[in-house]
């Protein structure tokens, strides 16, 4: 057993750089599970100038001076954010409250809908099942009105959290997109002079990870977009609140899209039943669903490594049991880190002896 585990150390850990490596991914996994949720808004701030470099480094190429470029960035990343809580956020607020206050009567109107089935399909659907669902539904939207109750009672602690990541998060991405090369100088002067596999594996890390954030950012605006033109013409109820949930399912391969759509079919079935029109929206709801999945993501992830979908599945559940929705958003981001790592990983082989 102990010649096992030597031969494994040795085929593995042999290399110097390979022992640092581990030894930082292993304080850095360490922080950011410890101190995460102290360190949230300078998080988040890295996230977004993470983000905007990308164009800040386009501007610089078009010869434009690198501090205009950062004050263009970052004038228009505080525009868009000024108009996404003076304009979509009211609008969102008022559709919730709205969807709080129709409530009871959608689950009258579900009631009804689901007391046809067992008329209209008496050998799939009896009136037993159907019963028995419909407590189901009872319970959980009880559960669901005692948390907004608790929530809205301890919704205080939260307004100030929102207050400090409005105040903290601008300045954070302002001083991270202007110092960005001071700061990466910082932290490569902590770093071993010898460092070839470390710049390999950030290297690569910062190419997949880059595609991939960037992808789902443009992904996520592009689905909800879309989504909320197609909901408003179609006249569906609650188009922006409803299309915010499906650009956000991106974020989430395979169950996302699977989850969203529940929302979307229970408040449409309340809207118009089993008419026509509920046929229509379900028709294009599945046509940008489709187009995302086939058209969409090959286009914006072409570049970004092939996982498995066990893979993904597994590292969602990982990184979303870890660090909630941040965890989820970054599952892929860092099952590619961790398949670049394997992949620039130094390997000893073992030396065979011949054969006599």
């Amino acid at each position: 057993m102990f010649k096992v585990l030597r031969d494994w150390i040795q085929r593995y850990f042999s290399d110097e750089e390979a022992v640092v490596l581990a030894v930082l991914l292993f304080l850095a996994f360490t922080a950011v599970l410890t101190l995460g949720g102290m360190l949230a808004p300078v998080l988040a701030g890295m996230v977004l100038a993470y983000l905007m470099q990308g164009l800040v480094l386009t501007l610089e190429r078009l010869r434009v001076p690198g501090g205009a470029a950062v004050g263009l960035v970052f004038a228009l990343f505080m525009g868009l954010s000024l108009v996404f809580f003076v304009v979509v956020v009211p609008l969102l607020w008022h559709q919730v409250i709205t969807l709080f206050n129709e409530l009871p009567g959608m689950l009258v109107k579900w009631q009804s809908l689901l007391l046809l089935l067992p008329e209209r399909y008496p050998h799939l659907v009896s009136d037993e099942q159907v019963l028995q669902a419909i407590e189901v539904a009872r319970g959980e939207i009880g559960k669901f009105g005692q948390w907004a109750l608790t929530f809205s009672l301890s919704s205080l602690p939260l307004l100030v959290n929102i207050m400090i990541y409005l105040v903290l998060v601008p300045i954070l991405v302002f001083f991270f997109l202007k110092d960005r090369a001071m700061i990466g100088e910082w932290v490569r002067g902590y770093l071993p002079r010898e460092r070839a596999l470390i710049t390999r594996v950030a290297h690569e890390m910062n190419r997949q990870i880059a595609n991939y954030i960037r992808g789902k950012v443009i992904e996520i605006f592009i689905c909800g977009g879309v989504t909320y033109i197609a909901f408003v013409i179609l006249e569906l109820n609650y188009a922006a609140l409803l299309a915010l949930l499906v650009g956000v399912s991106v974020v989430v391969p395979y169950v996302g899209a699977v989850v969203v759509t529940v929302p979307v079919l229970l408040i449409a079935l309340f809207q118009w039943g089993w008419s026509d029109q509920f046929i229509y929206l379900m028709a294009v709801y599945g046509i940008i669903q489709t187009l995302d999945g086939n058209v969409l993501v090959p286009l914006l992830f072409s570049e970004a490594v092939n996982l498995h979908p066990v893979a993904i599945i597994c590292a969602v559940l990982l990184f979303g049991g870890l660090w909630g929705f941040w965890g989820v958003f970054f599952a892929i981001p860092l099952a590619t880190l961790f398949k670049a790592v394997l992949d620039a990983w130094p390997r000893k082989e073992p030396v065979v002896a011949p054969l006599l």
